[in-house]
């Protein structure tokens, strides 16, 4: 017998909590060529059925924001950006759109919140496209890696950039951005000295499961 699944959440809802809101964010990148790729965010908050109109059946959406971006590989500046309030509580919530052109021309990596909350803080902006845009940042840098396995002609799936200026750049993402990523710890270190990496814990996995673990050398 199999062991019952583990819940993602430590202390699921209680039989007797009551749903009260559900917002889920949704960030993909895209691979426009070389130099370029797209960010597209969305936010969505919804209401459980019948909690704000009594007997209705169906839950109520509050928020749906999109921001769509065209964003500079390898530097991260943003070169376009196109918000758009589908769903809105108030008539005037959608006069606020244009302003996020302000983002064009800034980068999406290191400062990037910083800049949200001094350009578009408080009353100067959205408070949720703001938290959307706050979610999407880490997605570019993520995608840094994504950005060269999809290049058409990385036809063995390597992360074949090894020059010393791809190595700096790569250090200036991720320096101090979690404890993995410590100035004083291993992963800068080996980093630094030009040693092979550890490669992710998934590619490994996923490797072993197809019994092709010879291609690990490729992730290091």
């Amino acid at each position: 017998m199999n062991p019952p699944e583990k819940s993602r959440f430590p202390h699921p809802p209680g039989e007797d909590e009551i749903p009260a809101h559900a917002r889920n964010y949704e960030v993909r990148t895209y691979r426009v060529d070389a130099s370029t790729m797209r960010l597209r965010g969305r936010v969505t908050d919804t209401k459980p059925a019948g909690l704000y109109v009594v007997g209705d059946t169906e839950p109520l959406v509050v928020h749906d924001m999109v921001v769509d971006m065209i964003v500079g590989y390898p530097d991260l500046t943003i070169r376009e950006v196109s918000v758009v309030l589908d769903t809105h509580p108030h008539t005037s919530c959608p006069s606020i759109e244009s302003s996020y052109e302000q983002l064009i021309g800034a980068s999406i990596a290191r400062g990037f919140s910083r800049m949200l909350t001094e350009t578009f803080g408080g009353k100067m902006g959205c408070t949720h496209v703001g938290a959307l845009l706050r979610a999407m940042a880490p997605v570019a840098v993520q995608s840094m890696y994504s950005m060269q396995l999809a290049d058409p002609d990385n036809t063995t799936r390597r992360l074949r950039d090894d020059s010393e200026e791809a190595r700096q750049r790569a250090q200036a993402y991720v320096r101090n951005s979690c404890h993995v990523w410590a100035d004083d710890g291993d992963m800068i270190a080996a980093s630094e000295a030009g040693l092979p990496l550890e490669a992710p814990i998934w590619i490994r996995d996923r490797l072993h499961k197809l019994d092709r673990l010879d291609e690990l050398t490729n992730w290091q």
